[in-house]
């Protein structure tokens, strides 16, 4: 009887080495999907997150703006945002009552922050752009009218988009764009 059992055997390795090499190629082959998807979705909210940080950027630098340069905000020229603007859009903002800005400024980052070698190539793919507006007080009434009597305080809507392109580069598919605003209020 051993010698049955002997023959019945004989070529089981085979069958069985292959069915193993199969079942691990699989998981092999799912792990590296994983592996793969997640990276993509790694590097896609990464650069959704940058963009965020560059629209921030934006609004800071628009802040310092307005508090550097109080008289000449006041005097300006308004400008045709839908002209003028590249990749951010007034139609971003539902709060945007009326399409004239004050100031108008776009930047790469790499233009805001000092840095070198692939650090500088990496901020010069993220830019920004904003515009600043007069707020309307709670009648709906324009705040600069306010400030030219002297009597109250300047409300100020600073608009910022942030894209994960350079400022030239910004305006195709597949950008990501992130808008914010922020209101700021100059106290006389």
């Amino acid at each position: 009887m051993k010698n049955k059992f002997k023959n019945n055997e004989k070529g089981f390795a085979l069958p069985l080495a292959l069915l193993l090499l199969v079942v691990m190629t699989i998981m092999g082959l799912t792990l590296v999907t994983i592996t793969s998807n997640e990276h993509k979705a790694n590097t896609e909210k990464d650069s959704n997150q940058q963009a965020f940080y560059a629209a921030e950027s934006g609004i800071a630098i628009a802040r310092k703006y307005i508090v550097d340069n109080t008289s000449i905000i006041t005097g300006s020229a308004q400008t045709n945002l839908d002209g003028d603007l590249r990749f951010c859009k007034a139609s971003f903002f539902p709060n945007l009552r009326n399409s004239t800005g004050i100031i108008l400024g776009r930047k790469s980052m790499n233009e805001v922050i000092t840095a070198s070698g692939a650090e500088a190539t990496r901020l010069s793919k993220f830019s920004f752009e904003y515009f600043i507006a007069y707020s309307p007080d709670v009648n709906g009434n324009n705040s600069s009218a306010k400030k030219k009597s002297g009597t109250n305080n300047t409300l100020y809507t600073i608009y910022s988009c942030g894209c994960n392109e350079s400022k030239d580069k910004c305006n195709a598919k597949g950008n990501v764009i992130v808008p914010l605003e922020a209101v700021v209020t100059l106290i006389n």
